[in-house]
């Protein structure tokens, strides 16, 4: 296996092949595809009717309407359309965390690139941006599998050393991402809040769908620790030596408000959220999420 594959695991890929990653809502694609598009052409859903012209094509004359007002009228129908996803990896030293052999940074790899092979499998096109404090690389969307071995290649290269600057980034993102489509974020989402919330409105306000996987590992979540234990400072916060059979309570208390709180506030905005930890299996979690999904759609 060539080192740019290293995320892509065949369980995962085979447990997601049948599900497509459709968008919920119009986006601007640029060829023919899956998903509705904004802009009208001769296919699929009937979305007007718009008065004839010379020239016009005499295959989509609505004849029934003509029956009744002795006018020509086309026929006019939403047209399907490919979609542009838009991949945001963080890459902040908080990332690096594990308490087992894989860190959040290298468990978020792999759900960004069993994503993007899907995407680019269902012959959609998909973008991909690296942050930190600042956009540290950003690649456009494309199709190609030309590019899907450069968002792998480039996953193949990280490193996190640096802060979170999350609202930032986002708002600068959401301004560079010109085109309607799908975002995800993939990030542990430490940071605050009210700055992450402020970016994602941003892409909602703009017309995108979005996808927020949280991702978090087992320990921050189950603070399985008994002894007196001295706690590393990532992104400039300083060590601290405690007991943490003293703090288990308040401690666990935080991290349920943090995460219903991120839920909640993704609910009232129309944002999927999807929180993983890094012991669960990824073809379970993804596959689970993506049929969820697609059954969501559906309904609607």
């Amino acid at each position: 296996m060539e080192n740019y594959q290293k995320y892509l695991d065949p369980k995962v890929l085979n447990k997601i092949s049948g599900l497509d990653l459709k968008a919920r809502l119009i986006v601007e694609g640029f060829v023919s595809g899956l998903h509705r598009s904004p802009y009208h052409g001769f296919s699929v859903e009937f979305a007007q009717h718009r008065e004839y012209t010379p020239g016009d094509d005499l295959r989509h004359l609505d004849w029934k309407v003509y029956g009744r007002s002795d006018r020509l009228y086309l026929k006019e129908y939403e047209q399907e359309t490919n979609l542009r996803a838009y991949i945001l990896l963080d890459t902040s030293e908080s990332m690096k965390y594990a308490s087992a052999e894989v860190s959040k940074l290298e468990y978020a790899c792999y759900v960004a690139a069993s994503l993007t092979h899907l995407i680019i499998e269902q012959q959609d096109a998909v973008g991909f941006a690296r942050f930190d404090s600042e956009v540290r690389k950003f690649i456009p969307s494309s199709s190609s599998l030309a590019h899907k071995k450069a968002i792998l290649q480039e996953m193949t290269q990280l490193t996190s050393e640096r802060k979170t600057k999350m609202g930032a980034i986002l708002h600068t993102l959401a301004e560079r991402i010109r085109h309607r489509g799908l975002v995800i974020l993939i990030s542990d989402l430490f940071d605050e809040p009210r700055e992450i919330f402020s970016g994602l409105q941003h892409f909602r306000h703009k017309g995108h769908d979005v996808i927020v996987f949280h991702i978090l590992d087992e320990w921050e979540v189950t603070f399985p620790f008994e002894r007196m234990t001295l706690f590393k400072g990532l992104e400039e916060l300083p060590e601290v030596l405690t007991d943490p059979r003293a703090l288990r309570k308040e401690y666990l208390e935080e991290v349920n408000g943090f995460v219903t709180g991120l839920r909640r506030t993704c609910l009232q905005e129309r944002i999927d959220y999807v929180q993983i930890t890094t012991d669960q299996f990824l073809d379970v979690a993804l596959s689970s999420y993506l049929a969820r999904r697609l059954g969501t759609k559906r309904a609607r």
